[in-house]
């Protein structure tokens, strides 16, 4: 038994850091349904499922990486709120 299979038999708490061997993604542990395993990415985003025996503890540096690069990845901008103008009846 390696050290990978030892790993799966233990499904990982909730709140933990993984890596999806599939992709090499680092995700957070958000809970279990049934066998799988649904998993966020570490600063949030689309939850997405893994079968525990395609996940391995997720290193320090690891977890650090996936941090700094969500960090950086572009995202939308905000759109500005448009004031009320009032209406005005007459002219």
């Amino acid at each position: 038994m390696t050290a990978s299979d030892h790993y799966a038999d233990q499904a990982p708490r909730t709140g933990t850091f993984v890596v999806d061997t599939r992709w090499g993604k680092v995700g957070q542990v958000m809970g279990h349904e049934g066998p799988r395993l649904q998993l966020r990415p570490p600063l949030g985003g689309c939850e997405w499922e893994a079968a525990p025996e395609v996940v391995r503890p997720a290193s320090d540096a690891e977890k650090l990486n996936a941090m700094v690069r969500a960090n950086h990845s572009p995202r939308p901008a905000a759109r500005p709120i448009n004031p009320v103008v009032p209406l005005t009846w007459y002219e």
